[in-house]
């Protein structure tokens, strides 16, 4: 028998966050789930309505990115932080890292900040 929990499409999104500061750091763990816009009780970021927003916002392109071009990223350095993104967004799978080792990725690490344990064009440091 299945349980309804588990049916796909029971949350519009059920992400699991995994983020170190650095290499060898106390991962930290965080989840964001919501169903129809309205944020789940299971939910344990600092700013679940911030990150709902964020993943509502960039998520389809973030976590789904379209093939094309190879994109011109500028050569800095943002940090040693790394998060990795499982579970489900709009029904379908999400496998995503998140590091801030270059241009590309700081921006894609500040889009998405808020899911990533930090504020709203924060570094996404705890």
């Amino acid at each position: 028998m299945t349980d309804a929990h588990d049916l796909p499409g029971r949350h519009d999104v059920d992400l699991t966050i995994r983020l170190t500061e650095s290499p060898g750091a106390t991962e930290y763990t965080f989840r964001l789930e919501a169903r129809d816009g309205a944020i789940g009780a299971g939910s344990t970021l600092p700013d679940p309505a911030a990150a709902l927003e964020a993943v509502q916002r960039f998520g389809e392109d973030i976590f789904f990115p379209k093939p094309g071009p190879p994109k011109l990223c500028t050569q800095q350095y943002g940090g040693p932080q790394v998060a990795v993104v499982t579970g489900r967004f709009q029904g379908r799978e999400v496998l995503s890292e998140f590091r801030r080792t270059d241009g590309c990725e700081i921006a894609r690490w500040r889009a998405m900040s808020p899911l990533l344990g930090g504020v709203a064009g924060g570094t996404g440091a705890i």
